[in-house]
Formats: C-alpha cells, sequence, structure tokens
C-alpha cells in the first residue's frame, strides 16, 4: 500500500489558522477596484508585510515585476497558476497562464487555482488541476483551489448546497485548501467544512463591507471551523487597513 505523506501547510499558516491577502482582482474584476492608492502593488505588499499576513495572493505578471519587493518582505507568495476576465459569458473558463515551476522559481510558497463547478467547461479545468496538483505535490508545495459555483445551472452560488459541493469538490479534486463563497450562515458554512473533510477551507473575503459587518462575517466563519479568509478589498480598499486587519486577526488567531 502507497503511503501519501500529508503536504506541510505550516510555511502559509499559523496554528493551523490563516488570514491571506488577496489581489488578483485586477484581470478578474478589472481595474474599478482600484483607486490612486491601492492600484499599486507596491501598497499592497507594506499592507501584508506590516499586517505579517500568511501569504499575499498575485498572479504571475506582479509575482515576477515586484518580485524583489515580495521576497524582501518575507510574505509567503502564492501565485494564482489561472486566470480570466469578467467579459466571459455565463459558462466561464479559466485557463493555466502560469506553471508550477515557474511559480517555484518565483519564490512562491503554494499555489492556487481556480475552479468554476456548473460551467460547461469544468471538465476541462479539472484536468488542469490534476496535472497542476501532481506537479505542486511531487514538490511538497500546497495547492488552494478556489472553487466558486457559477454556470446557466447555478441559481444562487453561495447556498448551502452550492458551498458543501464547492467544499467537497476541494477534498474530492485533492486540494489542501480550499476557498469557497460565504452566505453568511454560519450553520451552512459548518456543513460545507464538515463536507470538505481534510481540505482545509478559508473563505473569500467578497464584496465591501460597511462598519462593523466585516467583523461580524468573520466571527461567524471561524464559529463554523474554517482556518481563515482569504480577504482583498475588503482590506486594501479600507481607509484604515492596519486597524481593520488587527481586528480580523484577533478573531482567527
Amino acid at each position: 500500500m502507497i503511503k501519501m505523506k500529508p503536504i506541510n501547510l505550516s510555511s502559509i499558516t499559523k496554528n493551523g489558522k490563516a488570514i491571506y491577502l488577496a489581489y488578483d482582482q485586477g484581470i478578474e474584476h478589472g481595474p474599478e477596484d482600484f483607486n490612486d492608492k491601492n492600484v499599486d502593488p507596491l501598497y499592497i505588499i507594506s499592507i501584508a508585510k506590516k499586517g505579517k499576513f500568511n501569504g499575499i495572493v498575485f498572479q504571475k505578471g506582479i509575482a515576477e515585476k515586484y518580485n524583489p519587493e515580495i521576497l524582501k518582505s518575507k510574505v509567503p507568495l502564492i501565485v494564482k497558476l489561472n486566470g480570466k476576465t469578467k467579459l466571459q459569458g455565463s459558462d466561464p473558463i479559466s485557463e493555466p497562464i502560469c506553471t508550477v515551476d515557474e511559480a517555484i522559481k518565483l519564490g512562491a510558497k503554494a499555489v492556487g487555482f481556480t475552479i468554476y463547478i456548473g460551467s460547461k467547461h469544468e471538465s476541462h479545468m479539472f484536468k488542469h488541476f490534476a496535472e497542476i496538483e501532481k506537479q505542486a505535490h511531487a514538490k511538497g508545495l500546497p495547492v488552494i483551489l478556489w472553487c466558486y459555483p457559477k454556470g446557466q445551472s447555478v441559481k444562487d452560488d453561495s447556498s448551502k448546497e452550492m458551498m458543501a459541493y464547492a467544499a467537497r469538490t476541494g477534498l474530492e479534486l485533492g486540494a489542501d485548501i480550499v476557498k469557497i463563497k460565504y452566505n453568511g450562515n454560519p450553520s451552512d458554512l459548518k456543513w460545507a467544512v464538515k463536507s470538505a473533510g481534510r481540505c482545509k477551507v478559508v473563505i473569500a473575503g467578497g464584496v465591501k463591507k460597511e462598519g462593523n459587518d466585516f467583523i461580524e462575517y468573520t466571527k461567524g466563519l471561524m464559529s463554523a471551523g474554517a482556518i481563515g479568509l482569504a480577504v482583498g478589498r475588503n482590506v486594501w480598499q479600507s481607509d484604515n487597513p492596519y486597524k481593520l486587519v488587527d481586528e480580523i486577526k484577533n478573531i482567527i488567531f
């Protein structure tokens, strides 16, 4: 019997918990998410460094062009290996734009990959993920799956059923961590976390939330058994990102 050695997540977690700063929105959503300050990747790197994040998520281009500053920050680099624009139709596909070997050369401590379950192209993305998971695990690199229900057959992408489906897909495909959307109901999320089994669950930060809403959102997801957050806009669009990060970390850790 072949005994598979589990991937060590200690390079991108702290005591089994994590907060990641996501900045792959430029290609995924377009520059409309940015202002004159947060459009600069150096500002994002500074937030990640001062906030002592467990990882910072970049696409290949930023990871290459800002590599000296990323490595100097000592924040673990997570490279997204695929991407798409928001200009696609109702059945999206996200193709690879970076390889595992390229990510390793850039100093990545983990790699990420998006699959849209429910899209008519999901089998194509499954195939790419399988190869990436094989290559990354052969090098001891953790794999994070961004798993989002999206397609003509998906009516509510954050329903209890869809959250659990996304989480279970992460487990079944061999991801070490699965990133899913959260509908704000801890009871629903508990079922998704249970469905993920030994695949850890992190929650997408989602759209910008006002006031205390994001704090309550974070409390709910942690009470349901998620290991943490992969947050972008709610932090780097904030007027006081460092204060918010401190509050979030107090909840997560």
